[in-house]
Order: structure tokens, then C-alpha cells, then sequence
């Protein structure tokens, strides 16, 4: 049985519903990020992009001038501002409305994004690579989406040995939150970090079991898009992974999750309309 979460978010003043899950749409930055039609080099490409995404039904945009894939190289932090402000500029005079996400770990770079518009927090290291990220977080007073990941984006591959693979997760996840719970943070997103130091079989156990997740009462997140586990495990490319993630997406969803975090926004709000649709006759 799915414990019921907090189903809400604080943004700016104004309640997200989660009772019926939505997709945050993924706009990246950066010219290395693993699926290159998620990429915006220019300030034409990232209106464009934001707006699919805010037509298709994305309830969030997630922006990133750091890729994280697997091996990326490391960025200088003044770049990484230098992008996410440039992306922000546009994104805010054309679409006031429009709830977004900055997926970074460094502290200077979320204050300064949520300062010129960015609503939440996407934080891949989940506080272990920004010492400071937890308390800006409290600071800043806005949701924070607390992820798994051990090491950095380089080192993150040698780092998959675990004694038990989700309750260590769970347990370091808890840990976390009972620190920022701390600190004031009243808005928590759980992602249990698929692809961040675990292996392909891990990440398979870990949808298996997203629904241990929901003991810790806060909205999961799911970013399992177009990910090496899809198109390795089927032996065909980022790009021809599309249903691949759907079909992970379904099953994330049965378990609970109230955000898909997705680069294909249509398919996964048709997931969600349809899974929503056929829970109700069945209720």
C-alpha cells in the first residue's frame, strides 16, 4: 500500500498540487548533457523549448548549466552562473508564471538563480558536495528536491558498492531530511538518484521498490529519462529510448511518485492522464 505524502508545494506563496502527479520538463544548458535534443544554446532555443514544454502540460521547467551525466567534466562555477542566469533572463520575461527549477549543487549558483526568478532547488548531490546548500535552501525559503548520489558526476561509477541498496539509501536519505527539517526547509522532494552510483541492476531494484520511498511522507521525484539503464538494457541509443522510459514511468507511478521528471513532456503527461484515468474506475 502507497503511504499517503505531503501532496503540496510552497512556490513563492502559491500551492503546487501533487494529488495528481505532473512532469517537470527538462531544459539543459549545457552542450554535453547525454541527450543532446534537451540541450538550448541560445536564448531563442531555451523560449522555444520552455514553451513545447509549458504547451505539451510541464508543470515545472528544470534548467542546468552543469551537465551530471556520468564522467562530465567539471565546469568552472563562474560559467555555470554565467549560463543559468542568461537562460533565466528569457525564461521569466516571457513566461512570469512559469515554476522553475535549478539543478545545481553549488549554494552561490541556486541563490543567485532564485533570486532572478527560480523557484525550487534541484540538488543532484543531495547537500554532500555544497556545504552551505542546506542552510541557503532554508534562507532562500523554498522547496528543496533532495537527491542520492554518492562522490561527484566523475567519481560517481566506482562508488555502487552498497550492504543493503535501499534501505542505505532510505537511511542517508532520512538523515538528510532530519537536517534540513532542522534548519526551517519545509518543502522536501525525495529522487532516489537513478543512474547516480547505482549500477543498471540497481536502478532496476530501486523502481521495483520505489514505494519504500514513500515512508519517508514527503512527494518522490523520479528522473529516470532516456537513461543508460533503458537503452543499454535494450541495446539501442538515448534516442530510441522513448518508450523505454514510459513504461519505467508507468511503473514509477503505481509506486506513488508525484513528479516525472522527463525530456519528453507529452508522452508523460499522457502517461499520468491515462493512469490516473484507469485508477478511477477502478475505484
Amino acid at each position: 500500500m502507497v503511504q499517503v505524502n505531503k501532496k503540496t508545494l510552497n512556490i513563492r506563496g502559491k500551492l503546487l498540487d501533487l494529488s495528481t502527479p505532473v512532469a517537470m520538463g527538462i531544459l539543459n544548458l549545457t552542450s554535453d548533457s547525454f541527450y543532446a535534443e534537451s540541450r538550448a544554446g541560445n536564448s531563442e532555443q531555451i523560449v522555444e523549448m520552455a514553451g513545447k514544454m509549458i504547451e505539451e502540460g510541464a508543470k515545472i521547467v528544470d534548467i542546468g548549466g552543469y551537465s551530471t551525466r556520468p564522467g562530465a567534466k567539471e565546469i568552472d562555477i563562474s560559467k555555470e552562473m554565467e549560463k543559468v542566469e542568461a537562460a533565466l533572463d528569457p525564461l521569466v520575461k516571457y513566461f512570469p508564471n512559469l515554476v522553475i527549477s535549478i539543478d545545481t549543487f553549488r549554494s552561490q549558483v541556486a541563490a543567485m538563480a532564485v533570486g532572478k526568478g527560480a523557484s525550487l532547488i534541484n540538488d543532484v548531490s543531495g547537500g554532500t558536495l555544497d556545504d552551505l546548500m542546506f542552510k541557503v535552501t532554508a534562507d532562500l525559503k523554498v522547496p528543496y528536491i533532495l537527491m542520492h548520489m554518492r562522490g561527484t558526476p566523475q567519481t560517481m561509477n566506482q562508488m555502487t558498492s552498497y550492504n543493503q541498496l535501499v534501505p542505505d539509501i532510505l537511511k542517508d536519505l532520512q538523515n538528510k531530511i532530519l537536517a534540513l527539517k532542522a534548519l526551517g526547509v519545509a518543502d522536501v522532494i525525495i529522487d532516489p538518484g537513478f543512474g547516480f552510483a547505482k549500477t543498471i541492476s540497481q536502478n532496476f531494484e530501486l523502481i521495483q521498490n520505489l514505494n519504500a520511498f514513500n515512508l519517508l511522507g514527503y512527494p518522490l521525484l523520479v528522473g529516470i529519462s532516456r537513461k543508460t539503464t533503458i537503452y543499454k538494457t535494450l541495446d539501442i541509443s538515448a534516442n530510441e529510448a522513448l518508450n523505454g522510459t514510459t513504461v519505467l514511468n508507468i511503473m514509477a507511478l503505481q509506486q506513488g511518485v508525484s513528479i516525472l521528471r522527463v525530456h519528453d513532456v507529452r508522452p508523460a503527461v499522457e502517461a499520468i492522464k491515462l493512469w490516473n484515468a484507469a485508477g478511477r474506475c477502478m475505484n
